[in-house]
């Protein structure tokens, strides 16, 4: 089982919106094979917890313009590790030292990335951040 066209559809406006609030190490994660509670991970970075915060903002906008609202959001209090949850996609929104640290990408690595947009994640090196630690970034997750 893959991740729905729905699901990828709101994925790709999520990563979208979250680049365009500056957000960087944009990456999607199909994760349907492992979990049965959502179909897709988006994992966004942000320098401070004013951009999270934005970013976060940006993202429910988009998706609510798109249907579909939030069911859950947790830790915009301290706004270092945001988790919006839209049931068919579950938005990460992490502080960048988080986003590196705990690279959520390598807890799902057995779920392929989704393709996203140039315009989203741009052109990546094998040198940035965590997805280089994977053999060429998010391409490495692709199969």
């Amino acid at each position: 089982m893959t991740a729905t066209p729905r699901a990828v559809e709101l994925a790709v406006a999520a990563a979208r919106a979250a680049s365009d609030k500056g957000a960087t190490e944009v990456l999607a994660l199909d994760v349907s094979e492992q979990l049965v509670i959502t179909d897709v991970f988006v994992l966004a970075a942000a320098a401070n917890d004013r951009q999270v915060r934005a970013v976060v903002d940006a993202v429910e906008d988009a998706l609510h313009q798109l249907g579909a609202d939030v069911v859950r959001r947790e830790g915009m209090a301290e706004a270092r590790w945001v988790l919006l949850d839209f049931s068919d996609v579950v938005v990460h929104v992490q502080l960048a030292e988080d986003r590196q640290y705990y690279a959520l990408e390598r807890l799902w690595k057995d779920g392929p990335s989704i393709e996203l947009p140039e315009d989203v994640t741009g052109p990546r090196s094998a040198h940035d951040g965590p997805q280089g630690a994977l053999d060429g970034g998010a391409a490495g997750l692709a199969r």
